[in-house]
């Protein structure tokens, strides 16, 4: 659809002069001018035809002492949460582009268009109509370096049939990441930070930060170059409400600095009595790793910046929240110099989890890392989205497809000392975990009264087995069983038929080196070993998560291949043949 609105049309203008206009700036159309009291419409053939008429005709050309104004023409039922904004400067940074939208909702998606055009053109969805309207109102005609923004709505042919179900949609999954450089720049350079800093600030002292009309909020987005969301809606009747800035490393802390410096000065202004310490959230993945063992990370950043920092304790996470509170306290200066600190830990422990998680992206097919939690994984990850919503899997769905995978069974050694951790206070944690996997877990009793490990036992299907070993090889790192440089190496078991344990093997221990060097883990068959009652035997498997998954994924491999070779063939008796299989 490529119908096309001319606004500001003169009551003496007649078809013939409209027409004659598209002819000598050599635009096509594919029908007649409709013309009414001040305005008209035509179809043209394509897309590129009626952005060419918008870009050369709207503001430009004058018919009959009036200057035509051109635009998509979009039925209000098709009026949704989609727009195109055209005339950006060439040189706008994309952090000020993201800033000024994020004024009026919360941007969806925005992506450039390619046109031969000197400025530049974004196609913008917000999550709901109310935001796409006051965003038309506040950019159309709007000044922008010395260029008037001209802004169309772009038909949305679905928006009838899905009714009020779009509106409300957030989230930054289909956002991207936020982008450097600028939208006349062509491709959009890949953001210095890839993970937003959130922070809680009490709900009072919202309308400061907003300013009227949105007016201080404008001026922080445009000053440090960041997009800002405040999550107003989220958590109702709450005392302390979140924030999500996303932008550089250094304009993530200009802008966190800059709202501190605002709540302070309206607490003054007001009588806020309260104390206004710094509090940011942070993924509970990266709290083990900025704590350090026996605390000695934290403590180290305290005694460098003079600061008082404290974090909400693990019994305040959910599987559906798994965000940490942590407190600054200390002068503005002091606070700034301590989220720099932290800031910088948390960077490294990302970047740290997401290069181990990208060699092995492919462990079990169509499992969908992102969505586990496990990780955040940047603007997409981190922040409301994530916390909001259960994860993929949690009530033991299967990301598989097809068929419905076969649950395994694996023993994890852990610590004898780290039982209570995994069990949490009253069995809670075990209890979420479980959830959270779609797994069956339990902790063996003891074999010994002195055991210095302990057995958990984990039923479930590989995507199950995944989320649980995850959970626990995390936990012994946060709880800070092992070192702050120290990788989490565990020991797991699983059983294998007596007939399979020499394809595990291999001739000549040929299979099980191969397993070996592509897995990074420790794989052995012990040899001797005597069959249990369903004549299985053990093979263990020792390294970090993602070696040892791998490696019970490359066994598991094999093991398949070994019960295909092993069902029966075909007979001539009075069992029917089994279908062959292609």
């Amino acid at each position: 659809m490529n119908k096309l609105y001319i606004g500001n049309v003169s009551a003496e203008a007649s078809e013939e002069d409209l027409e004659t206009i598209f002819e000598r700036l050599k635009i096509p159309h594919s029908g007649p001018f409709l013309v009414k009291t001040g305005y008209a419409f035509v179809d043209c053939p394509d897309e590129k035809a009626a952005n060419l008429a918008i870009e050369r005709i709207s503001g430009n050309e004058e018919l009959f002492g009036k200057v035509l104004e051109v635009a998509i023409s979009v039925p209000k039922s098709q009026r949704s949460c989609k727009m195109q904004i055209r005339n950006i400067p060439p040189h706008m940074q994309w952090e000020v582009l993201d800033g000024m939208l994020a004024q009026y909702g919360t941007v969806e998606s925005c992506e450039q268009v390619n046109t031969d055009t000197e400025t530049a053109v974004v196609n913008v969805r917000y999550a709901a109509k109310d935001q796409a309207r006051l965003a038309m109102e506040k950019l159309n005609g709007s000044m922008m370096e010395n260029f008037a923004l001209k802004v169309s709505y772009i038909p949305d042919e679905t928006a009838a049939a899905e009714g009020a179900s779009g509106r409300g949609r957030r989230g930054f999954n289909a956002r991207g990441t936020p982008r450097s450089g600028s939208p006349g720049q062509g491709a959009r350079p890949k953001m210095q930070s890839d993970i937003p800093l959130r922070m809680l600030v009490p709900t009072q002292l919202i309308g400061a930060i907003i300013g009227k009309e949105g007016a201080t909020i404008r001026n922080l987005t445009k000053q440090t170059h960041s997009k800002i969301d405040i999550h107003r809606k989220e958590n109702a009747g709450a005392a302390e409400k979140p924030i999500t800035i996303h932008s550089t490393p250094e304009g993530c802390l200009n802008a966190c600095m800059t709202i501190m410096e605002i709540m302070q000065k309206e607490a003054v202004d007001t009588k806020f009595t309260e104390a206004i310490p710094l509090k940011i959230l942070a993924h509970n993945n990266f709290v083990g790793r900025l704590i350090g063992k026996e605390g000695r990370n934290l403590k180290k950043i305290e005694q460098d910046t003079g600061t008082k920092i404290t974090i909400s304790a693990l019994l305040d996470l959910t599987v559906y929240n798994l965000e940490r509170t942590i407190t600054i306290n200390g002068t503005l200066k002091e606070s700034n110099k301590a989220l720099e600190e932290l800031m910088t830990k948390i960077m490294e422990s990302y970047e740290s989890d997401m290069a181990a998680m990208n060699l092995q992206s492919n462990l079990i097919p169509g499992l969908n890392l992102n969505a586990l939690g496990l990780f955040p994984s940047g603007a997409p990850g981190m922040g409301p989205s994530m916390s909001g919503m259960p994860p993929h899997g949690a009530h033991g769905g299967s990301a598989y497809g097809q068929g419905q995978p076969e649950s395994e069974t694996v023993h994890l050694f852990i610590p004898a000392l780290a039982v209570g951790a995994i069990i949490g206070k009253q069995g809670q944690h075990i209890k979420q975990l479980s959830h959270f996997a779609g797994a069956s877990i339990k902790i063996a009793p003891a074999e010994e009264k002195d055991s210095i490990q302990r057995v958990v036992i984990i039923i479930g299907t590989p995507e199950a087995q995944f989320k649980a070993q995850c959970r626990i090889f995390g936990k012994l790192k946060e709880e800070n069983f092992f070192g702050p440089k120290e990788e989490v190496k565990l020991e797991a078991h699983i059983k294998v038929p007596s007939f399979a344990a020499g394809r595990v093997i291999g001739k000549g221990g040929k299979t099980v080196n191969e397993l070996q060097n592509l897995t990074c883990a420790e794989v052995v068959v012990p040899r001797d070993q005597t069959p249990d009652e369903n004549d299985q035997v053990i093979v263990k498997i020792i390294g970090h998560f993602f070696a040892c998954q791998l490696a019970q994924r490359k066994i598991q491999e094999i093991l398949a291949q070994v019960r295909r070779q092993q069902q029966p063939k075909p007979t001539s008796g009075g069992q029917p043949p089994q279908p062959r299989r292609k």
